[in-house]
Formats: C-alpha cells, structure tokens, sequence
C-alpha cells in the first residue's frame, strides 16, 4: 500500500470543504488510490488526475513519487479543470526540483 502525502493547497482545499459527506468520500477516494484504484487518468509528465463521480465534478491532482508515495498537488472541480491542471503541473515541477536539489546534496 503506498502512502499519501498533501500539499498545503490540497489540505488547505480539503479543510475548506463544509458537506461531511462530501469530505468522508474524498476520503475514500483517497484511500482507493493507495492501492491502484479509481479513475484515474495520466495528464502526462507524471501528473495523473483521479475523477470523482459526484457533486461538481471533484478532481484530485497528484504525482507519484518511486513505488510508495503518492502527493496530493491541488483539488478542484471540472468547472475549473483546466486552471487546475496548469496550477497543478507547476507543482509536480517544483516538486521534481526540490528532489533533483536533494540529491545534489544542496
């Protein structure tokens, strides 16, 4: 099972979120992408996009990072898809950046 990590944006999002219902089936979507599972959808360079089939349209933008990790980037719905996306693949960037410095001992 691989483990979740958020970024501030998601927690900040998902904290935001005022339905319990709504936030106890983000929770499960969560949980089913631990083990592989949902519709999930790659959106290249290593940004996949998980669809949630309820309320708006919720997405969960993430990258995978080796076998164990998977970080939470942003959330939104399909309404606002496409600013999400760029918003999102800016992230995994700087991710990526952030862990190319590490291994340089910077």
């Amino acid at each position: 099972m691989k483990s979740v990590r958020q970024t501030e944006a998601f927690a900040k999002w998902a904290a935001g979120l005022k339905d319990a219902d709504v936030r106890r089936r983000i929770s499960v979507a969560v949980s089913k992408l631990r083990v592989g599972l949902g519709d999930i959808k790659p959106l290249g360079g290593g940004l996949f996009e998980t669809r949630l089939p309820f309320g708006p349209g919720y997405r969960l933008y993430f990258v995978e990072r080796g076998e164990v990790v998977i970080v939470l980037l942003i959330a939104g719905t399909k309404r606002r898809q496409s600013a999400d996306i760029r918003q999102a693949r800016a992230m995994a960037e700087q991710i990526r950046e952030d862990e190319h410095d590490e291994d340089d001992g910077v």
